[in-house]
């Protein structure tokens, strides 16, 4: 199973023989066997659409692996993100908005904002105006958060909550500190 290293998502299914294997420990991308056309292929060979490898784990009967890759561009085919975008069953959500999934994608939106700086954007103003707008902001949400609690207000709280969780991320992005090392600070106390 091909996954993003980053966000999670299931990327495809793909079947790797000894040599795929090989290749893509070698070349530090992925590469498949294909039992239809009895080939290797290597993942946007042809498109682009290459597939980093960050890391290989066994599952515990050793007859299956999870690749964790830094994708470009789509993994489907279909020119999709993922090759399981088709619902059968269950609720409307694409993988990368999921819930569990939404400040891992929100932090990468806000560091394309931040690089790109698109006229007229929120984001694009809070990086133009530097440290001390951020932390101003910052410090605005926290207190709206706390007024929300006093008051019992569970839908102002909601979204008051969700302005800090963004302004902490655009700052989090301004100080180059990675979501990742403040989560994993919550797994290292969580496993306490």
């Amino acid at each position: 199973m091909i996954q993003d290293a980053e966000t999670k998502d299931v990327l495809t299914l793909a079947y790797m023989n000894e040599t795929s294997l090989v290749k893509t420990l070698e070349t530090g991308e992925t590469w498949f066997y294909s039992r239809s056309r009895q080939e290797l292929w290597h993942k946007g060979g042809t498109s682009g659409n290459t597939q980093t490898v960050k890391s290989i784990v066994w599952d515990c009967d050793k007859d299956a692996l999870l690749v964790l890759v830094d994708k470009q561009g789509p993994a489907c085919h279909k020119g999709t993100d993922s090759c399981f975008h088709e619902k059968i069953i269950g609720e409307e959500q694409t993988p990368s908005t999921s819930k569990e999934n939404i400040l891992l994608t929100l932090e990468t939106l806000i560091a394309d904002r931040e690089k790109e700086r698109p006229d007229g954007a929120y984001t694009t103003y809070l990086f133009e105006e530097g440290v001390d707008k951020i932390l101003k902001k910052v410090g605005e949400e926290a207190s709206e958060v706390i007024i929300a609690a006093k008051n019992r207000d569970a839908e102002e709280l909601k979204w008051e909550v969700a302005d800090l969780f963004y302004h902490v991320l655009v700052l989090l992005r301004e100080q180059e500190l990675p979501l990742e090392e403040v989560l994993g600070v919550l797994v290292e106390r969580h496993n306490r």
